[in-house]
């Protein structure tokens, strides 16, 4: 029997009755929305086809190699669609328990997970927000209740949380503040989406489909490359006997051009990381897991999915491009180009390469670093290597300003969020505050 102590006492008045500001109307979250629970699927429902079976994996990381698939029929309730509010209740305290919007393909919802609908009493912008106010609730919940790595937020816990919600105009405004910041987050996602496939765009046209070759072959002007540039391609091809390759260049592997720094890497347990919080990246094998107090890295690096999340379901390599001062565990391959190999452009192969015949191991999917080494590439000259390299920087260089500039922003609304919900600051305030001077 747990022993009801003061502190105990104090405890749960944190967790579940969390401050509003006075004025507001309290009642117990759970009557707030419906929730809906998703199914518990068995293997025997999987199939190679039909639509994703969403887990807490997919709605973190979207659709990859290790997503499942039915072709089955369920209940409409379960149905998930882009724009649907989710809150995964069930996993690790503080990378699982959380609330999402699905931007992804439709799908069927898999348990330990809600699909959320506000009901009359509040806006589903509103609603939104205020679970993610009350995310540290969440998570002091689920971990009073931790065993073996899990922690759960259950519907009685739901029912005993006392949330609260303004009039329908406050909650507008508030869910219009903090959406303005989404909104310009998500701006910029999509604009670094355009300058990606732009220099995607070049990369098919250099190394994939030798465009400037076969101009040059057919003794026709270069389209859109100064005549530096264009004096650089070869004018004929190599007919070798498996390929055929731009007279100077080589059909190669990645061995000739990364560097692997996987040796540097080192693995921090999930109790030697909440002993050491901070404000490094702490990056697995398809996503930043946390932030520590300390860092392994410093640079323009590009992270390969060593095992577990290793390739997507179109055969490519999960993978992230990272910059600054981070630390890995050694669950990503650590790269960096060589011998006239951006790194850029080493990203940019790993993308339109399908991985599929390197990667080993039913059960745990692994990408070992002598098959790492054997994935083809093509090796232009070096004089091409370089000036590709010139030719993409600039677009790279924006990404990493733009997604330095989201990470602030994301910074400022979840600064601004508590404040907005506890009474601290209103929506009134916040903007004499940022109006300019």
């Amino acid at each position: 029997m747990e022993i009801d102590t003061e502190q105990h006492a104090e405890e749960r008045s944190w967790l579940y009755q969390p401050s509003f500001p006075e004025g507001w109307t309290h009642a117990p979250l759970y009557s707030l929305a419906n929730w809906v629970n998703g199914l518990a699927f068995r293997d025997l429902q999987f199939s190679k086809s039909g639509m994703p079976v969403i887990k807490i994996a997919e709605i973190k990381g979207g659709i990859t190699g290790q997503t499942k698939f039915t072709t089955q029929t369920f209940d409409e309730k379960v149905r998930v669609r882009s724009g649907d509010m989710l809150f995964s209740w069930s996993g690790q305290p503080e990378t699982s328990i959380d609330v999402f919007r699905w931007d992804g393909p439709e799908g069927w919802l898999n348990q330990h997970v809600f699909r959320v609908t506000a009901k009359d009493e509040v806006l589903p912008e509103f609603l939104f927000y205020l679970l993610r106010y009350l995310k540290p609730s969440f998570i002091g919940i689920a971990k009073n209740k931790q065993t073996t790595g899990l922690g759960h937020v259950t519907k009685r816990d739901l029912e005993r949380m006392i949330a609260a919600y303004p009039s329908k105009n406050e909650q507008r405004e508030i869910a219009a503040t903090l959406g303005a910041i989404d909104g310009r987050i998500d701006s910029l996602r999509r604009i670094n989406a355009t300058l990606e496939e732009m220099a995607r765009v070049l990369f098919q046209s250099w190394f994939v489909d030798f465009d400037p070759v076969h101009a040059k072959v057919a003794g026709q002007k270069l389209v859109g490359l100064d005549d530096a540039t264009s004096v650089l391609f070869p004018s004929n091809f190599d007919n070798k006997s498996d390929a055929v390759v731009p007279t100077g260049w080589r059909a190669t592997t990645l061995k000739d051009v990364i560097e692997i720094f996987d040796s540097k890497r080192i693995p921090l347990s999930g109790r030697e990381r909440e002993a050491r919080k901070g404000t490094y990246p702490y990056h697995g094998a398809a996503s930043v897991m946390d932030h520590v107090d300390d860092y392994l890295f410093d640079g323009i690096y590009v992270l390969m999915g060593e095992d577990g999340s290793v390739i997507n379901v179109d055969g490519t390599a999960v993978l992230q491009y990272v910059w600054g001062k981070f630390w890995v565990n050694n669950h990503a391959h650590v790269l960096r180009g060589k011998n006239s190999i951006s790194t850029e452009h080493l990203l940019l192969h790993l993308k339109s390469c399908n991985i599929a015949a390197f990667v080993n191991g039913a059960v745990q999917l692994k990408l070992n670093q002598g098959n790492l080494n054997r994935i083809p590439f093509m090796l232009p000259s070096p004089e091409i290597g370089e000036a590709f390299a010139k030719s993409i920087e600039p677009l790279f260089a924006k990404i990493r300003a733009n997604t330095d500039q989201s990470r602030t922003l994301a910074t400022l609304r979840d600064t601004l969020l508590p404040k907005l919900f506890n009474g601290e600051l209103s929506v009134m305030q916040f903007a004499e505050e940022a109006e300019p001077a």
